[in-house]
C-alpha cells in the first residue's frame, strides 16, 4: 500500500472514465493509504476499495432503464434524481452485492467529501463502516436542486462539490507528501458561472451558504485547478483526467458513450502507468 493520497473529482456519468482508472489500478494491485472521494468519485472508491473490479461501472450502466434508478420518475416520486434507495440499498444489497467483508479489510482512510448546507463548510466523514455510514455516502452525491437534503447525525448536507470539489488541499492537510488526482474534467477546462443560480438562491432561501457556495463555485474551482497544476509541477502530485472533451453528459442514458468513455479511463491509466509507479516508489 502506498503512502499518498488517491483524490476523486465527481461528475455524474463522466465518472465512467474514473472507473476505467479504477479498474486498471485494480489490476495492478494498486492501494492508497488514504481516499477522498467527492459526489460520483465517492461511489467510485467504495467498489474500488472492496476491489470489486467492474462494479462501479455496471452500477452506472446496467440499470440506466430503471425508473427508480434515474430519471424524472425517481425526481417527481422521491424527490431525488437518482434514486436513494435503489443506489444505495437495492443495488448494494440485492441486485449487485456489495462486498462489506472485503471493504471492512481496507487498512487506510476513507473519507467522503459532503457539504454543510448550514455552515455552508466541507466535512471530511471518514467510512468506517459502509452500512452505517451509507448516508454519508448518499449525501457526497446529493446534487442540488435534483436532490433532497440529507441528514446524517443530526446536520443537513449536500454534494461535496459544493464546498470543496477536489480536495486535494485537505489530503495535503492530512499528511500526505504525495498524491494522485483523477478527473473528470479534460485538460484545459475551465469552469463557468452556474447559470441556475436565481433558482438556486430561491430554492435555499432558507439555507443561503448554499447559494453563496454555488455563486462563487466557478472562481473556486478554478483556483483549485491553478492549485493542482502548481502542486503536479511541483512533483508531489500525479494527475490522471481525459485529454480531450467528452460528449457523455452528467446524466447520459448512451451505453455505447460510457462505455468509450470508461475504456478511454483505462487506456489513459496504462499509458501513464511506468509514470505513476516512478511517482508513488520515488522517495519524496
Amino acid at each position: 500500500m502506498f503512502e499518498a493520497g488517491l483524490v476523486l473529482e465527481g461528475g455524474g456519468m463522466k465518472g465512467v472514465y474514473t472507473c476505467g482508472v479504477l479498474d486498471f489500478f485494480l489490476d495492478k494491485g494498486l492501494e492508497f493509504r488514504s481516499c477522498y472521494g467527492v459526489s460520483a468519485g465517492t461511489c467510485n472508491l467504495c467498489s474500488f476499495l472492496s476491489k470489486q473490479r467492474g462494479r462501479a461501472y455496471h452500477v452506472i450502466v446496467d440499470y440506466l432503464e430503471d425508473k427508480n434508478y434515474c430519471g424524472l420518475y425517481s425526481l417527481i416520486k422521491t424527490g431525488d434524481l437518482f434514486g436513494a434507495e435503489m443506489c444505495y440499498h437495492t443495488i448494494p444489497e440485492k441486485l449487485y452485492p456489495y462486498d462489506y467483508e472485503a471493504y471492512n479489510k481496507y487498512q487506510g482512510t476513507f473519507y467522503s467529501v459532503i457539504t454543510n448546507i448550514e455552515s455552508g463548510q466541507p466535512e471530511y466523514i471518514p467510512i468506517k463502516d459502509m452500512k452505517k455510514d451509507i448516508e454519508a455516502i448518499r449525501a457526497s452525491a446529493s446534487l442540488p436542486l435534483v436532490s433532497r437534503n440529507v441528514k446524517f447525525k443530526g446536520q443537513l448536507y449536500l454534494d461535496g462539490g459544493i464546498a470543496d470539489a477536489i480536495p486535494l488541499r485537505r489530503s495535503i492537510e492530512d499528511g500526505n507528501k504525495k498524491n494522485v488526482v483523477i478527473m473528470t474534467k479534460e485538460a484545459g477546462y475551465r469552469r463557468q458561472p452556474s447559470s441556475m443560480i436565481r433558482l438556486i438562491k430561491l430554492y435555499y432561501r432558507k439555507y443561503p451558504k448554499v447559494y453563496e457556495l454555488m455563486k462563487n463555485r466557478h472562481n473556486a474551482y478554478n483556483e483549485t485547478l491553478d492549485f493542482i497544476t502548481g502542486q503536479v509541477e511541483r512533483g508531489s502530485t500525479f494527475l490522471i483526467q481525459p485529454k480531450h472533451r467528452s460528449n457523455v453528459g452528467r446524466i447520459e442514458k448512451d451505453k455505447t458513450k460510457l462505455e468509450a468513455l470508461y475504456r478511454e479511463g483505462y487506456q489513459d491509466a496504462a499509458n501513464c502507468y511506468e509514470s505513476l509507479l516512478k511517482f508513488l516508489e520515488d522517495d519524496a
